[in-house]
């Protein structure tokens, strides 16, 4: 698989790996599970499975100094994280059991690498957590059992062929819903809850239904609850910040009462986001499965064709702190240098390029100007130099005859011509005409690669029917010329 066609995600801001480091080691459950890893000796007695059991689980359960109803639980839960992380190691015991009450099966062992939680680097800790977090994650994906459970508390017959398990099915939904928060993290550069309602929509309802039906939205409840159940095993571990469904909403058969999603409300529907700790472990996932996932300021130390060819499909805020980091620590001249060379070219990605380089070196100071000045009697790069010497108040700035004023505007508007929102270019388009008597007249003679595919889209473009018919003959003839 080439670079090209790896699945992209949206560039994200992570902080930096110490920070993640100590949030790890705060997450409850793995601080459990290290205090737990740090508490046992060797030669404790565990079961077939590694778990604690007897007075070794009530000493866990004192350890932590847990109490209530589910102290057990919580205890064993952060013992199997301990084992799951390797925190602890377990080796058969090689003894006989010493009753048939006795589970006994294996012994804990001197070695885990629990030391490392004080000793090791931060990516060595994360090492660690991200392993517990899998744990998790897998127990988070399994079937509900809460089927099973009322059909062996009634002591009815269990038949399996009737009850559904869908392993797969339940790790996409969860995999799908961390998903979309972590595009949802990433495209709206922060980090605000989702209601919970809306994320189960997402995975639910199809993009063409503009109103769901009755089912639709059943299965969307049904959907919503499960991630409810997921979302709370997620949140000690580290990975998300959850508020869960208020349980007053709903009735005694499971599915949501109808009480309205005003704003006021849906709050009480649940609101999760990821925390920077569960951006890194998605991060971490999709690179594993061969999805390019950037991070904000890795291009800082690549050339500028990497940069110029990576910047136009990162959101605006992320270009340009990408674009400032790549700028930090270079002198604005030979930045600039480097960029409008990387610039040039008459691809159809050329266009693109030179309105990044245009974007990019806006943020240049003005001692970036010699590397414009250079470039003044360029085809391809003098218009956009210009315009940068005049927006820097720079003096004794040649006029652009006519050709390089075309040549510029139809290079800008070729750029634009991939974005899936055409509304501004539309704008835009209209504007030009309406100021330039007789543009078509003159900009089909302009030697610019792209200028059949602009007049066509001016074309589409622009709302004036007898202005289109214009702009499709005059593609036509700039087609016909070459």
């Amino acid at each position: 698989m080439t670079s090209t066609d790896r699945p992209m995600m949206p560039p994200v801001r992570l902080p930096a790996e110490a920070e993640l480091a100590r949030a790890a080691l705060a997450a409850p459950l793995f601080a459990h599970a290290a205090a737990l890893a740090r508490w046992a000796e060797a030669g404790t007695r565990v079961g077939a499975g590694g778990e604690l059991y007897g007075e070794a689980l009530a000493g866990a359960v004192e350890r932590l100094g847990l109490t209530g109803e589910e102290a057990v639980e919580q205890a064993a839960e952060a013992w199997g994280i301990a084992v799951d992380a390797g925190l602890v190691e377990i080796e058969e015991s090689g003894e006989e059991a010493m009753d048939d009450d006795d589970p006994a099966d294996g012994v804990v062992t001197g070695g885990g690498a629990v030391g490392l939680l004080t000793q090791g680097s931060p990516g060595e800790v994360l090492d660690l957590w991200s392993a517990a977090c899998e744990a998790v994650l897998a127990d988070a994906a399994l079937p509900d059992m809460s089927e099973l459970a009322d059909q062996l508390a009634e002591g009815g017959e269990l038949d399996m062929d009737e009850f559904e398990w869908d392993l797969e099915g339940e790790a996409d939904v969860l995999d799908g819903a961390l998903t979309n928060l972590y595009l949802l993290t990433a495209l709206e550069s922060g980090g605000d809850p989702v209601p919970l309602p809306a994320l189960a929509a997402s995975l639910v309802v199809p993009e063409e239904m503009d109103e769901p039906t009755d089912e639709v939205l059943g299965e969307v409840s049904d959907v919503m609850m499960r991630l409810d159940e997921q979302f709370r095993l997620l949140e000690p571990i580290g990975l998300v910040d959850y508020q869960p469904v208020d349980e007053s909403l709903v009735d005694e058969e499971g599915p949501l009462e109808d009480e309205g999603t005003d704003d006021e409300d849906i709050s009480r529907y649940g609101l999760v986001r990821l925390t920077p700790l569960g951006m890194y472990a998605m991060r971490e996932r999709m690179l594993d499965d061969g999805v390019h996932a950037p991070l904000v300021g890795e291009l800082a130390d690549k050339g500028a064709d990497v940069l110029l060819d990576a910047l136009p499909r990162y959101t605006d805020a992320a270009a340009q702190a990408e674009a400032e980091a790549w700028l930090t620590g270079t002198a604005p001249v030979d930045a600039a240098r480097e960029l409008l060379a990387a610039a040039r070219g008459d691809d159809p990605r050329a266009p693109v390029r030179r309105l990044t380089c245009q974007q990019i070196l806006s943020l240049a100071g003005p001692d970036a100007e010699p590397a414009l000045r250079d470039v003044l009697d360029d085809r391809e790069l003098g218009g956009l130099a210009r315009v940068w010497l005049a927006e820097h108040g720079a003096a004794d700035v040649p006029q652009p005859d006519e050709q390089m004023v075309l040549w510029l505007t139809v290079d800008t508007i070729a750029a634009q011509l991939g974005r899936p929102d055409l509304v501004e270019l539309a704008d835009l388009v209209e504007g030009l005409v309406a100021q330039h008597t007789g543009f078509f007249d003159r900009a089909w003679r302009i030697d610019h690669p792209a200028v059949g595919d602009v007049l066509e889209a001016m074309g589409r473009l622009h709302p004036d029917r007898a202005v289109a018919k214009q702009a499709r003959k005059a593609a036509f003839k700039a087609r016909s010329r070459s």
